[in-house]
């Protein structure tokens, strides 16, 4: 990977390499260093926790979200719908849809989205809370970062069809042991020994 991506547990990641960019940052810890770029996913508690985005912000932190998110946020927000494309200094963002084909907890029409963020030649895609959607037959992305967890997100099924659509070059998962009702690590250990593709299960730090 030419990018460094930490697991900060459950949806929420570190990517680093001359920019240091968050995406649903959650429960972090205080030495986490400073943030360019924040990225919400969508506005549930444990994605955009705003005590959590002022541990790492500084004074020119850009924030992408959500409209539903930007009203939770202060600072400078950039607010993005699904299929929107922005580019911040040398990073491509690209928004995508994230959405539950049934399940009540995250409708399409509320414009929830995942993010493929380009970066030093690398594409790093992050779906955001949702299961396998027909719009992700369009995607592509070289590391994918995918929930196993079940419940409100794909679970091992779902996201190793996420894997089909996508052919990542590596799969991480994500979305799993943090909550009581989400499948623990063995959700992620099955989905690697099923995965057609490299799969890195990452410790939380």
């Amino acid at each position: 990977m030419k990018n460094k991506i930490t697991w900060l547990s459950h949806a929420s990641f570190r990517i680093s390499n001359d920019k240091v960019i968050y995406i649903d940052p959650w429960q972090l810890k205080k030495s986490e260093p400073k943030a360019d770029l924040i990225l919400i996913t969508h506005d549930h508690f444990d994605h955009l926790s705003v005590p959590d985005i002022d541990k790492i912000r500084k004074s020119d932190t850009i924030i992408v979200t959500t409209v539903t998110g930007k009203s939770k946020i202060k600072g400078d927000v950039r607010v993005v719908r699904p299929n929107d494309r922005i580019t911040i200094g040398e990073i491509q963002i690209h928004a995508v849809h994230a959405y539950n084909r049934e399940k009540p907890f995250h409708l399409k029409i509320s414009d929830n989205v995942g993010f493929i963020v380009t970066m030093n030649g690398e594409s790093i895609y992050h779906t955001g809370d949702t299961e396998f959607i027909e719009e992700m037959k369009l995607l592509k992305a070289d590391i994918l970062l995918v929930p196993v967890g079940g419940k409100y997100t794909s679970d091992v099924v779902d996201a190793l069809k996420i894997v089909e659509a996508i052919k990542p070059k590596t799969a991480i998962p994500m979305h799993w042991g943090t909550l009581d009702d989400v499948a623990g690590e063995e959700a992620a250990h099955e989905f690697k020994k099923r995965a057609k593709t490299a799969v890195e299960i990452l410790k939380p730090e």
